[in-house]
């Protein structure tokens, strides 16, 4: 025993001299300013560099350290945290040796990762399967890493970090599918694949770059191929590139539609600039300005200007044509300036732009079909303290059949607010006095009517009119033996122009000459009027137990007289007389053609009726609370009609019945007007133009109308389904929500529309033969699945048994992307459009396929 401790104490010592030895170093020479007794290095205990810049915390359900191999092993929801990141995983291992962080998923029993590793950085949150941090490069590696960046997610199978700006991805998918970003779905219904992205992040925003990319639909490749991309992903908006479409027509050569540049301009503005190149000379540029200042305006700013060449030039069939289109939208904020407001609608285009064969839009939207372009600017001007408001306006009115164009520049409208003559001293207004109001007003107008050639040409101003009117209205009412409404009012109109007509016949050239004399003159007019109505009812009530129970009627009939003079009567000086080609003297008004109108011919003393009527009726209903409900048999039926005693032949006027009426439950909307001619018309032989006669009683249709419309839809052939209480169970089917029933099979509401009118209108006026037009019209669409759908409309015309303006077309919302196609099969216009584009604003522009056919003269379809 004795020798077994001598031969431990010996070892002890052994090991001390030896650790001892080691230990020891050469003595560092001392710098000679050093004083003798400063303690020597050989005596100073010198710490290692430690590999850690923070403290690195743990946790988890069991945790593990291996002294020797400086490893710790974190089980079951394992927590790292170290500086700004925070890793979650099932398992985590640290090396200290390494300095290396390594973090696994949770593994089913086959290994397959269920759960994901959560990395967490500088507030932005990274899902891998696999994670390795170097904690002194601080540089990492991950596999299957998700990243979501802005719209979308990026999903790499390998991702090495260099440092916190520069990630570097391999074999990376991205994907703007909400429903896969969620994990709503396992699959993403598109997205682009690159074998190599790069990843550039900074505090203010992120970019992807990328080499070649390749579109996948439902994991199925495309051929949609992008040499490169760069996708910015920033809250700020961004200069770049739009990426254009591109084929080859036969009219028009190769091309390219859409390519351009957008640029934001300041914080308020951005533009974008789009153009069109054809390789056989055909063009078009499409600028584009957006503005917006919250809580005070905002507007666009649209323009299209082209020329579209066809054919070979010397041959027959060369034609070259410009258009061009100027749009302009601008609104104010209610709560900007409520004393001073200004918007504008101008839409100003050439006269052939919607028969442009470059563009299919404006068939689908049926501009094409329009014949009246309309353009107004409008400044308002309130006061606080002046009852007066100031409107300016300039407007600019197309007409498309025509050619010529109404333009008014500028137009001023100043109105006095209505104000009482008479004050009331009892503070209650009684009577024809106190109830007598005021209104009146002026307007400026500068008008022409001009063609589209002449626009601010010489031309157009030498036809512009200038005119200055002023109306003055006075009215006031009060009630007669309780039940009558007794109405007074004068109107006053005066009027100021530039320009007369003065009017004669040319006998050497057979012609009747109109001359427009540049002088100041203007007229004065005045009507009286005098009213009265009142309302009346009337009740039919049937027997008890009637299915009918009671019909109510009520009419409302007014009487007026209305006065004004001759002033067609040499004393005012309105009305001038020429001789004409056949010698007769022929009265005119030198204020025709004129801006200001003219004063009426001949003198007024008629008296005028209406008969308004209403009639309703009550019926049994079961699924009223009361049991009874209202039906309309007529909202409103009125006829009209007046005599003159001043005039000295046809002193009746035209009866006119206007009447609306609606059906089943106020689905059928019925609206008819009938124009009657109560005096005889008059043929001669082989004459289709007649002549009224004095000879009253032989009332004549002189214009019949009727309007039908009528809504339908799934719900009126049936209940509607309550689908969560019919059927138990509820799921989805690629992004479409369904219903199944016992046996699984889907169901859902398959809801559908069709919209049904018909328009029916005869007008005769003094012909022998009549004119009519007849149509019926269809616009309906319908589900097939939740998120596709079928919509179209037709018209057919009943006098020409032909086929008007069709359309068919399907949409399919597609989660992240979607799906259109417009057909117009029939008429002038037969052309198809199909589009597929993504949702998400980052890719709307650069990722999307168009197919169109183009109008083309003489061409089968």
């Amino acid at each position: 025993m004795t020798k077994t401790v001598l031969k431990n104490i010996l070892q002890i010592l052994i090991i001390l001299i030896f650790n001892n030895f080691l230990a020891q170093k050469t003595p560092e020479k001392l710098p000679k300013n050093v004083v003798n007794d400063t303690i020597s290095k050989k005596d100073t205990i010198v710490a290692k560099k430690e590999t850690l810049d923070d403290v690195l915390r743990t946790k988890a359900d069991d945790q593990r350290r291996d002294i020797p191999k400086k490893m710790t092993f974190l089980n079951k929801n394992a927590q790292v945290k170290y500086q700004d990141m925070q890793i979650d995983a099932d398992y985590i291992s640290i090396d200290d040796n390494k300095n290396l962080i390594y973090a696994r998923g949770k593994q089913d029993s086959l290994g397959k990762i269920i759960e994901p590793v959560i990395t967490t950085q500088a507030g932005k949150k990274y899902e891998t399967n696999e994670f390795s941090y170097n904690t002194k490069t601080k540089q990492a590696i991950a596999f299957n890493a998700r990243t979501e960046e802005s719209e979308g997610v990026i999903i790499a199978q390998k991702t090495k970090k260099y440092n916190d700006t520069v990630f570097a991805m391999r074999n990376a998918d991205y994907t703007t599918d909400d429903y896969f970003i969620k994990k709503k779905d396992t699959a993403a219904d598109y997205f682009m694949r690159a074998y190599y992205i790069k990843l550039i992040k900074t505090k203010k925003k992120s970019q992807i770059v990328t080499g070649p990319i390749q579109m996948y639909i439902e994991k199925v490749p495309t051929p949609l191929y992008l040499p490169f991309a760069i996708l910015p992903f920033s809250d700020k908006r961004a200069a770049g590139i739009l990426i254009p479409s591109f084929g080859e027509r036969e009219d028009v050569g190769f091309f390219l539609n859409g390519i351009g540049y957008y640029q934001p301009i300041g914080e308020h503005f951005d533009l974008k600039v789009l153009a069109d190149i054809y390789t056989k000379g055909s063009w078009n540029v499409r600028p584009q300005m957006n503005y917006q200042k919250k809580y005070r305006y905002s507007g666009t700013f649209n323009a299209d200007i082209g020329t579209m060449v066809r054919g070979i030039k010397g041959l027959d069939d060369y034609s070259r044509n410009s258009t061009y289109r100027i749009n302009w939208s601008h609104s104010q904020d209610s709560k900007a300036n409520p004393f001073l407001t200004f918007s504008a609608s101008v839409d100003v285009v050439s006269t052939k732009f919607y028969n442009n064969p470059l563009n299919n839009n404006y068939i689908f939207n049926q501009n094409v079909l329009n014949t009246q372009q309309n353009s107004t600017v409008t400044l308002t001007k309130r006061f606080l303290k002046l009852p007066v408001t100031i409107t300016g306006t300039a407007s600019y009115s197309q007409n498309f059949a025509t050619g010529f164009a109404d333009l008014r520049l500028p137009q001023m409208n100043v109105a006095i607010n209505q104000f009482y003559l008479f004050k009331s001293k009892t503070g209650v207004r009684q009577g024809l006095i106190e109830n007598i109001t005021v209104n009146t007003g002026f307007n400026l107008t500068n008008f022409v009517n001009t063609q589209e050639n002449e626009l601010f040409k010489k031309e157009m101003w030498d036809k512009m009119q200038t005119g200055l009117k002023n109306n003055i209205s006075l009215a006031t009412n009060t009630t007669l033996a309780k039940y009558f409404t007794f109405s007074l009012s004068a109107n006053i109109d005066n009027a100021l122009t530039t320009k007369t007509l003065n009017r004669y016949y040319d006998p050497v050239k057979n012609v009747t000459v109109d001359e427009i004399n540049k002088n100041f003159t203007g007229f004065s007019t005045f009507t009286t009027t005098a009213s009265l109505q009142t309302t009346l009812y009337g009740m039919m009530k049937f027997k008890k137990g009637s299915i009918v129970e009671a019909v109510r009627h009520m009419v409302t009939p007014s009487l007026g007289f209305s006065y004004s003079p001759d002033f067609s009567s040499p004393g005012f000086g309105y009305y001038r007389n020429y001789y004409n080609a056949n010698g007769a003297i022929t009265p005119y008004s030198i204020f025709e053609k004129g801006i200001v109108g003219s004063p009426s011919i001949g003198p007024v003393g008629a008296l005028n009726f209406s008969i308004g009527n209403n009639i309703e009726m009550k019926v049994k209903s079961k699924s009223d609370s009361t049991g009874v409900k209202k039906v309309k048999i007529f909202e409103s039926l009125n006829i009209t009609g007046g005599y003159n005693f001043a005039a000295k032949d046809h002193p009746w006027s035209l009866f006119s019945i206007n009447g609306q009426s609606s059906f089943f439950n106020s689905k059928l909307t019925v609206n008819t007007s009938l124009t009657l001619e109560p005096y005889k018309i008059a043929f001669n032989p082989g004459e289709t133009s007649g002549i009224r006669t004095e000879q009253f009683g032989h009332f004549s249709v002189q214009g019949f109308n009727v309007q039908l419309s009528y809504p339908l839809s799934s719900e009126i052939f049936g209940e509607k389904t309550d689908y969560a209480k019919k059927y138990s169970s509820k799921g989805e089917v690629r992004n479409e929500n369904y219903y199944f029933d016992d046996d699984n099979y889907a169901h859902f509401d398959q809801s559908w529309t069709l919209n049904v009118n018909a328009n029916y209108a005869y007008s005769k006026g003094l012909n022998r033969f009549g004119s009519k037009i007849a149509s019926i019209g269809l616009d309906g669409s319908i589900k097939l699945t939740p998120y596709w759908n079928i919509n179209g409309s037709t018209h057919y015309d009943l006098v020409t048994k032909e086929l008007a303006y069709t359309r068919i077309g399907f949409s399919r919302d597609q989660r992240s992307f979607t799906i259109n196609f417009n057909w117009v099969p029939f008429g002038q216009y037969k052309v198809y459009d199909f589009f597929i584009g993504i949702k998400a604003n980052i890719l709307s522009d650069a990722l999307k396929y168009k197919d169109r056919s183009f109008t083309q003269p003489n061409a089968p379809f």
